[in-house]
């Protein structure tokens, strides 16, 4: 896996970063715009114990490298596909925690496998309901031009919204 780094040059997780090595690090301003997010997001997860910088000196910037980047990354779309904060530290606490590499393996596999689930319950529904939008908007697009005289009332009888493609998006948002 590779990531796009704040100079622009593509850094592998193999790669690794000396401390004395200000070069190739990332301030919280950098993590935060590579990541997509907020200084207060990148200055949160490193209190939660979830990504940290290097040891610092003198009051210096906090740094961080590029694995840290990475990791901010896949806690935010872990987070943005719907996972608490708790789970997440759940996660990357697990195999720390297990007494084997079997209990490992089985509690990591069980819980990725229900979140798995979970996340395709969900993709089919948001695939539903983007189907139902587009349909709505192809729907109302053709009332643009109205000028029906009794506009909204008009709109629960009209012809034009009443064909067997309408979706049940355009009877709520549209006819109600």
């Amino acid at each position: 896996m590779f990531v796009q780094t704040w100079s622009g040059n593509a850094v592998g997780e193999d790669d690794k970063v000396q401390d004395s090595d200000d070069s190739a690090c990332l301030t919280t301003g950098d993590m935060a715009r590579l990541s997509k997010t907020t200084l207060r997001t990148v200055r949160f997860y490193e209190a939660e114990g979830l990504i940290s910088s290097m040891a610092r000196a003198g009051g210096s910037h906090r740094k961080f490298t590029p694995a840290e980047l990475t990791k901010l990354q896949i806690i935010s779309d872990m987070r943005e596909a719907g996972l608490s904060l708790q789970e997440i530290k759940v996660l990357v606490g697990l195999k720390n925690k297990s007494g084997s590499a079997d209990a490992a393996t089985t509690q990591m596999s069980e819980a990725l496998s229900r979140r798995i689930n979970e996340l395709k319950e969900r993709i089919e529904t948001l695939g539903r309901v983007r189907t139902e939008l587009l349909s709505t908007v192809a729907s109302i697009q053709r009332c643009h031009d109205c000028r029906a005289p009794d506009f909204p009332a008009r709109c629960q009888s009209c012809d034009v919204t009443n064909h067997a493609e309408a979706s049940r998006a355009t009877e709520l948002l549209w006819k109600n």
